[in-house]
């Protein structure tokens, strides 16, 4: 099976160029085509099948679907969901090797996805790093292209910066369209928290105030981030509760009261909540406007959950975030994420530019997270910052709790 995003690109790229090399339609072809179930068949009774994903409900008319061999071309346009989806196809009884490829660009909603395994090879539960193989291939490998058209590398060096060290010199670190171009997740830092956004949990002093963003949904995803804020204004998302068809509640969707007794839960249990912090919770204000019947917000307050109205400036508040994610000189910034929130850190990587309005992200994408944190982040504004050299008792977490004289840890949540 090849899988492109739309049959146009099917057709353009694989499937009238494998009808010219097969001479399909002649009489010593080995193959047939058949254009309307968009599949090949051969002499030996074996076939290759064309289908396409665009949306995320388009790979559900894929289940059931058995194939030896798979191929995702422009792998990186897809999202994770989608690739995971699909490569759930190749299997059978036969003995048949069964393979998977995806070939594809740096950039694209499957970006960070790709990158994790193939150039990071940052392995999850299930995933194991013999199963994972990456080819770079420039476009300077490509002898054909060079001798055809020797002119089109020129055309590369001509693009901006970010697509030129993608797209000529293969880079993953950084793509065209990137909202949140700052945000790094660099294994190196996690201990240290120089140039990396991403680091290892450790204690909250009691004397840090806790503030919680919340991002409502049903339908959708909701988002609850739960931030400490040290004494130099710096925020660290300490744990999260994200609810969604996928882990940790595959196929379950929690209305509003369900959401909050979680809420409960988490801040009754959590070892850095204990039940015993207060909690500064914002949230939209679109949960106080009742369509029909009580509003979410009635409802929280029923549970004796309480929420401040969040500023919902959206330009605003992604320019707060943009300022809190700048590294300093010295590489520290004012805005942390423990390595336990999966969902923010997968997500942030995964942002784009509005085609529409060229200051906001693409509001359909999966943007809760990233709403959340906006929601705290516009809760206490700081001005634009500037690359200054870097005074670690100011901002040095665990500079900060020596000076406070405790005998706090690190911790895995």
């Amino acid at each position: 099976m090849i899988v492109r995003k739309t049959y146009p690109e099917l057709t353009e790229n694989h499937i009238k160029p494998l009808k010219e090399i097969l001479k399909v339609g002649n009489k010593e072809s080995p193959a047939r085509y058949n254009d309307s179930k968009k599949e090949m068949t051969f002499i030996n009774g074996s076939s290759i099948i064309f289908r396409y994903c665009d949306t995320e409900s388009d790979v559900d008319r894929y289940q059931g679907t058995e194939v030896d061999v798979l191929f995702l071309d422009e792998a990186t346009q897809l999202s994770e969901m989608q690739i995971k989806k699909i490569s759930a196809c190749v299997r059978g009884v036969n003995n048949f090797p069964k393979r998977i490829y995806y070939t594809c660009n740096p950039g694209g909603q499957g970006h960070q996805y790709i990158k994790r395994l193939f150039i990071d090879r940052r392995f999850e539960n299930n995933e194991h790093p013999e199963d994972y193989s990456f080819i770079q291939s420039l476009v300077t490998d490509n002898k054909a292209l060079m001798e055809s058209d020797p002119d089109y590398i020129r055309q590369l060096e001509s693009l901006p910066e970010k697509l030129r060290k993608a797209w000529l010199e293969g880079s993953w670190d950084i793509f065209e369209g990137q909202f949140f171009e700052e945000f790094r997740d660099n294994p190196d830092g996690y201990q240290t928290h120089q140039f990396s956004h991403v680091i290892e949990p450790f204690d909250i002093p009691e004397s840090w105030p806790i503030y919680m963003g919340y991002d409502f949904g049903y339908a959708k995803p909701f988002s609850f981030l739960w931030f400490a804020i040290s004494p130099d204004d710096v925020m660290y998302i300490i744990c999260e509760l994200y609810g969604c068809t996928g882990e940790p509640n595959e196929g379950v969707k929690w209305i509003a009261p369900q959401q909050f007794e979680k809420v409960k839960d988490v801040e009754a249990m959590h070892p850095l909540l204990n039940g015993k912090r207060v909690v500064k919770r914002i949230a939209d204000p679109a949960i106080w406007k009742a369509e029909s019947g009580e509003s979410v917000a009635e409802t929280a307050a029923k549970m004796q959950i309480y929420f401040d109205k969040a500023d919902n400036s959206r330009i605003a508040g992604w320019m707060q975030m943009h300022y809190r994610l700048c590294f300093d000189d010295n590489g520290y910034a004012k805005l942390y994420v423990f390595r336990t929130c999966k969902h923010f850190i997968r997500t942030m990587p995964l942002m784009i530019y509005s085609e529409t309005i060229p200051e906001d992200l693409d509001t359909s994408l999966e943007d809760h997270c990233e709403d959340a944190c906006r929601y705290v982040c516009m809760s206490r504004p700081i001005p634009p910052r500037t690359k200054t050299v870097h005074n670690p008792l100011e901002s040095d977490p665990l500079d900060l709790m020596k000076k406070e004289k405790s005998n706090y840890s690190y911790i895995y949540v």
